[in-house]
């Protein structure tokens, strides 16, 4: 069941051209007895990504040109603020999150602003190897260490939000590459977002074929690690900051 202290839960489902898995998955997340809302953002797909997505029961926002990742949960972020939700869920729509890990994912925002899906947190059999998992060790340690925690999948999509999260996202969610998840959470952290994980399994994608090669996981390192640099750069969130001051007066 829904956790209590979460009344309205939206899931968002950013999607490019998957209208081969986004109908199975969304009707497979509406099947569970939580009862989740969900919205799918069509992120400028040719082909019938929305129609399938509303087929299936999901609300469908249409953007206009594809946006990436960052781009299409900028505006799921505003909806679900806007309809006044506790919190937001990003599920692949590919099929790879299991839906019945949601509400163990959302669980973790008992204690936590931000409660990341971990595929390698000592459950399921998801590896990578080479340049790819040597940047996911690096930013592993990196931002562990600035959370004041033990992060051990910094950049899985597979994560929620409470409304704190989501207020945190309205003010700073970047929409560059890489900046959904590694930029996104760097800067939540320094403005005072808690963090934290919990252990999911991933699965085979429903469609499509995963683009990893040689040269793209050793493109993925170097992004990744430019990535978190330039997210050092960034001005936290003032949001947080305005908070506390309204606390002391």
């Amino acid at each position: 069941m829904t956790q209590p202290f979460l009344q309205r839960v939206l899931v968002i489902m950013p999607a490019w051209n998957e209208g081969l898995a986004v109908g199975d998955t969304v009707r497979e997340v509406l099947a569970r007895p939580e009862k989740y809302d969900i919205l799918v953002v069509d992120d400028g797909s040719t082909d019938d990504t929305a129609r399938i997505a509303a087929a299936a029961g999901a609300t469908v926002l249409h953007l206009p040109f594809n946006l990436g990742v960052g781009g299409a949960m900028r505006a799921g972020f505003k909806y679900a603020s806007r309809n006044h939700y506790d919190a937001v869920i990003q599920v692949d729509a590919d099929g790879q999150h299991d839906p019945k890990d949601i509400a163990v994912v959302l669980q973790g925002l008992a204690n936590a602003d931000i409660s990341i899906g971990a595929r390698f947190a000592d459950k399921g059999t998801y590896t990578v190897s080479g340049p790819r998992k040597w940047a996911m060790i690096f930013l592993a340690r990196t931002i562990s260490a600035l959370a004041g925690t033990r992060l051990t999948d910094v950049t899985s999509g597979f994560r929620a939000a409470n409304s704190r999260g989501i207020a945190q996202y309205l003010d700073h969610y970047p929409a560059e590459y890489l900046g959904d998840t590694i930029d996104s959470l760097v800067v939540a952290i320094r403005s005072g977002c808690i963090v934290t994980q919990v252990p999911v399994e991933m699965r085979a994608r429903q469609a499509g074929t995963p683009s990893h090669n040689p040269a793209k996981a050793a493109m993925y390192l170097g992004r990744s690690i430019f990535a978190f640099l330039f997210a050092l750069t960034r001005k936290p969130s003032t949001l947080f900051h305005a908070e506390a001051e309204v606390k002391v007066n």
